[in-house]
């Protein structure tokens, strides 16, 4: 089987979800009786991924004080586990931080900090978010297998436009993901914050901020990911299972009301 390393976002304020975010980092908010966040590790945990950094910033320390050092699949394991040996067993999945607002005083955004924790990652990784809700995607390592044999700097899982982006992000040709102009009118779809990334798309000519992001530059993902759109770098496929990018207290309420 072929896994790899993941980085699991979470970081951000969540301005949109006040008052509740006031004394919870959105990730940890709980949809259908768990934390937010701790539907993609289960997944990752599942899939067999040799390790997940999660970043951190509004209120961070109450991630790592709730999950610990190592997640397990097992319920007696979920919350603030700690690795007994070198050994990871089945069903369990180590857990590395970078702590943007510990380090520098606020999250980074996501190129940012992404950059921030490159020395924690493999050469190609996993990224998802930790305030989406996708319960049925698959960290599958044939999907892995595939983008290594490629030579793409990312391949993306996109979904059909939301109500709050009826625009969408990109458009989708032949297993392409496009950077449309705006006068384009080919379809696009919306970004689902899953996707497969190699190291090199976060150094030149890509990205100018250097591995572990050492001044702490905040940076959008968007303009890189444009950047090698352009050259035919980066790949694609429409996911169609139940997504929800929990933004607002109403999606959250909806999500818990199985709606």
């Amino acid at each position: 089987m072929t896994q790899v390393h993941a980085m699991l976002m979470a970081a951000g304020r969540g301005e949109r979800m006040r008052p509740l975010t006031d004394t919870t980092p959105k990730p940890l908010l709980a949809v259908q009786g768990k934390p937010l966040m701790q539907w993609p590790l289960e997944a990752l945990a599942r899939a067999g991924c040799p390790c997940t950094v999660i970043n951190t910033a509004w209120l961070g320390e109450q991630i790592p004080a709730a999950f610990g050092d190592v997640f397990g699949l097992q319920p007696s394991q979920n919350v603030r586990g700690q690795l007994s040996n070198s050994e990871q067993t089945a069903g369990t999945m180590p857990l590395r931080y970078s702590h943007e607002g510990r380090d520098f005083g606020g999250a980074l955004e996501t190129a940012g900090g992404i950059a921030r924790a490159l020395p924690l990652l493999g050469p190609v990784f996993w990224v998802a978010a930790g305030d989406v809700f996708a319960p049925d995607f698959t960290f599958a390592s044939e999907a892995v297998q595939r983008f290594l044999a490629s030579d793409a700097l990312a391949h993306l899982w996109l979904v059909p436009n939301p109500e709050h982006n009826p625009r969408g992000d990109f458009g989708l040709e032949n297993g392409s993901a496009l950077n449309l102009p705006a006068a384009d009118t080919r379809p696009r779809w919306t970004y689902s914050t899953l996707g497969l990334y190699r190291q090199e798309l976060f150094a030149p000519p890509w990205c100018d901020i250097p591995a572990g992001n050492p001044g702490g530059v905040k940076a959008a993902l968007a303009p890189l990911l444009r950047a090698a759109m352009d050259q035919g770098r980066v790949s694609a496929e429409v996911y169609t299972s139940r997504w929800t990018d929990v933004g607002t207290p109403q999606r959250l309420a909806q999500l818990n009301a199985g709606t």
